[in-house]
């Protein structure tokens, strides 16, 4: 069994980066062998509109066609039973790195056929994963985004589930930046006590998935 992490953070060991590895950790207790992916380290674009990936007896169809550092990426969870994708939520969405990648990873699997079919076999189970400033993501109204994105993960990929951390911390020193809108007791306390149980929450996460393959 193979479990593949996305990271699309740049901040390799911040919040999002450890919500991931705890959930990595999850399945490779769980019997999963672990690779992870740091998107920011890669030179990819998004979907660059070929459509080779339509074409009928083409090389590509259903497959992305770009040859880039995202390719092998691509390939590596196309063929892996678990995918975990990990992004921070900026202003409502994603970051830019993460959308560009479910791009070249969505659109080749959307057939424009008219009994619905897809390219992929659909048999990979997805963890959706997000980390979040705001307390409550859902009077935010995020809950578009974990909805939207699940629908889609389902439709071409597999079953899919959503977790996230909320309220988390970005500074070791509030004073030092431009932030007076946020109490930095009450962030560090939030480091302290919560985050150490939503990394909890991600690892059980791993598991569970790992061991429903």
């Amino acid at each position: 069994m193979k479990a593949v992490g996305i990271l699309g953070s740049a901040r390799y060991n911040g919040n999002t980066a450890q919500f991931l590895d705890a959930a990595l950790a999850g399945a490779q207790e769980g019997g999963a062998q672990i690779k992870r992916y740091d998107l920011y380290t890669l030179k990819y674009t998004g979907c660059v509109s070929c459509f080779a990936c339509k074409r009928i007896g083409g090389a590509s169809h259903g497959r992305c066609a770009v040859s880039d550092d995202l390719k092998p990426v691509l390939d590596d969870v196309l063929t892996a039973d678990l995918l975990f994708i990990a992004s921070p939520v900026y202003f409502g969405d994603v970051t830019g790195e993460v959308r560009s990648f479910l791009e070249r990873l969505w659109f080749p699997g959307l057939l424009y056929r008219r009994d619905g079919a897809v390219s992929y076999d659909r048999h990979l189970k997805v963890g959706l994963l997000y980390t979040m400033n705001v307390e409550d993501p859902i009077e935010c109204g995020y809950s578009s985004l974990f909805e939207q994105n699940q629908r889609i993960c389902e439709a071409y990929l597999g079953k899919t589930q959503t977790i996230w951390a909320a309220d988390t911390c970005q500074f070791d020193d509030y004073s030092k930046y431009d932030s007076s809108v946020f109490d930095s007791e009450h962030k560090q306390l939030m480091r302290k006590e919560k985050f150490p149980e939503d990394l909890r929450t991600a690892h059980n996460f791993g598991f569970n998935l790992a061991r429903s393959i």
